[in-house]
């Protein structure tokens, strides 16, 4: 336990995670019958990259998402290990308020469950087994390549967990609240009932597929308090508030894992790194990742990530005053036809 104490301290650099928007799909709701992890990621990191981490005699290797300047590679924000499990998070803003001394250790926690654990009972267990208070503050979303799928509500003291099993349309949705956090309290609400809305159609006609969220959700401008849909309407000048694609976005990715049965190693990522609406999919698998995913040398950046932030800065119609707070969506209509193009070409080369 101490050893695990220790661990835990070393890889806990303070990090705020600032949004996030995420969904768990079990075989039954997914057009290939395949689980998929869906995490559209906000952060105040404005880079990330992608990486694999090679196993030792102790621990598994996997492929995972990294904020830029972690060359260490020790705080996980998304990834897949090569025994099939995903696993992925959001902040919550309605559980106990952390107490622990050192803060923000979800990045910690996912790396210690990609580095060891098979299946979403171990994950289980792993948390059962962490020091108390753990510092965390977060729905943990997880998949296995033994059919279990759930979502650990998670804070200091303890985890609820809630299976995708349990539910009638095999899907749960998790955005900056958790359902067992206080009622009211917490974040994401607009976004949460955005997601449901937009793949509601898939999930019912069980097609619901990797580019329902990358070419889908996390490009799209449709907000479900106005119920519009600015982009498709015509509408040039925006608020940048409240849509599933925010400022602070920094990936949108798609793990599709592999039923009971079926070889881990063909698990894999859908990835769109940077501002997703200015940046296209790349598929990632346990062996081989893009190369302007992975990080340069010199300072630990992803290209695609810079790339899309540059695209996303040409959108905001002033750079002073509150003009960081609109979005021209005259500039982005072109931005995201080119982009889904280029995905759809990734999909239709794969599936």
């Amino acid at each position: 336990m101490k050893r695990l104490l220790a661990l835990l301290a070393l890889m806990a650099a303070v990090q705020t995670v600032l949004g996030c928007t995420s969904m768990i799909v079990s075989g039954r709701a997914s057009d290939s019958g395949r689980p998929l992890l869906w995490k559209h990621r906000d952060t105040g990191a404005d880079n990330n990259f992608l990486a694999r981490v090679e196993p030792t005699d102790s621990t598994l290797g996997y492929v995972a998402l990294f904020n830029a300047g972690d060359s260490l590679l020790a705080e996980a924000w998304m990834g897949m290990n090569d025994a099939g499990l995903a696993i992925m998070n959001t902040a919550s803003y309605n559980l106990a308020p952390d107490t622990a001394a050192y803060k923000d250790r979800e990045g910690a926690v996912m790396t210690l469950a990609l580095r060891q654990c098979r299946s979403v009972d171990d994950f289980e267990h792993l948390l059962a087994s962490l020091p108390r208070p753990m510092g965390v503050q977060a729905n943990f979303g997880v998949i296995d390549a033994y059919g279990a799928a759930a979502y650990f509500e998670t804070d200091d003291n303890g985890a609820v967990r809630y299976d995708v099993a349990d539910t009638p349309d095999g899907v749960l949705v998790r955005t900056n609240y958790s359902v067992g956090g206080a009622d009211g309290k917490g974040s994401g609400y607009i976004r949460c009932n955005t997601a449901c809305r937009l793949t509601a159609d898939a999930v019912a006609s069980h097609t619901v597929s990797p580019a329902t969220f990358t070419e889908g959700v996390s490009r799209s401008f449709y907000h479900s308090l106005t119920g519009h849909d600015y982009l498709a309407e015509g509408e040039r000048f925006v608020a940048n508030q409240d849509f599933v694609p925010r400022d602070i976005s920094t990936a949108s990715i798609v793990i599709e894992g592999v039923n009971p049965g079926y070889d881990p190693s063909e698990t894999v990522m859908w990835a769109v790194l940077g501002y997703p609406p200015c940046s296209s999919v790349g598929r990632v698998t346990l062996t081989d990742i893009p190369a302007d995913f992975g990080p340069d040398l010199t300072g630990w950046r992803s290209s695609a990530c810079d790339r899309a932030r540059d695209l996303y800065r040409s959108a905001i119609p002033y750079p002073g005053g509150s003009g960081p707070r609109y979005l021209d969506l005259d500039v982005l209509r072109p931005i995201i036809v080119d982009m889904h193009r280029r995905s759809m070409q990734v999909y239709e080369k794969y599936r």
